[in-house]
């Protein structure tokens, strides 16, 4: 089993706000539903996981000693989450892969903020024993694949309406990946 290795520090933004990155912990439940609550609905229709559910938030929290899963966090002096991140290594024959997950508030944005997370949970994936990492994201997230590309991923392949959304609305999904060495 790899080392846990815990992922913390304050961080300036482009903008001069300061968060502080660090791991989920299993008392960031309030903090995550709130950060969940205030993602516009247009996010929430194609996040993997529904961050308005409280099983689902509960289930994260829960997971924050998971021995395969890395759940990060960016949040305020005050407490509250403003992004989150995680590396979930896959089982079998591809457990030296290990798919990510990235989320900011619309406030957030464009402040490097996704940069800095997306940096923290490929180290996280590396330290989890991961080879690979892969982010599946919809076409349309043009800025996402952007953050990705300078982190040295590369798009794999698309896969035409392969989501749905909560609206039943198709998508198509762009699958990213690259190497890091452990």
């Amino acid at each position: 089993m790899a080392q846990r290795i815990e992922a913390s520090g304050s961080i300036a933004l482009k903008d001069g706000r300061t968060v502080t990155v660090r791991n989920l912990s299993e008392h960031d439940r309030s903090a995550l539903a709130t950060f969940g609550l205030s993602l516009p609905k247009n996010d929430l229709l194609y996040l993997e996981d529904d961050f308005t559910h409280p099983e689902i938030i509960a289930r994260l929290a829960n997971a924050s000693y998971a021995e395969n899963w890395r759940q990060i966090v960016a949040a305020t002096d005050s407490g509250e989450i403003v992004g989150y991140t995680a590396a979930l290594r896959m089982p079998g024959w591809s457990n030296h892969v290990a798919n990510i997950r990235l989320i900011v508030q619309p406030s957030y944005r464009r402040s490097g903020l996704g940069m800095h997370l997306a940096q923290a949970i490929v180290d996280a994936a590396r330290d989890l024993g991961a080879t690979k990492v892969t982010v599946d994201m919809l076409a349309a997230l043009t800025a996402g694949q952007a953050i990705f590309s300078r982190l040295g991923f590369a798009v794999e392949g698309q896969l035409a309406r392969h989501a749905i959304d909560r609206d039943g609305n198709l998508h198509d999904i762009v699958i990213m990946s690259a190497f890091v060495r452990v």
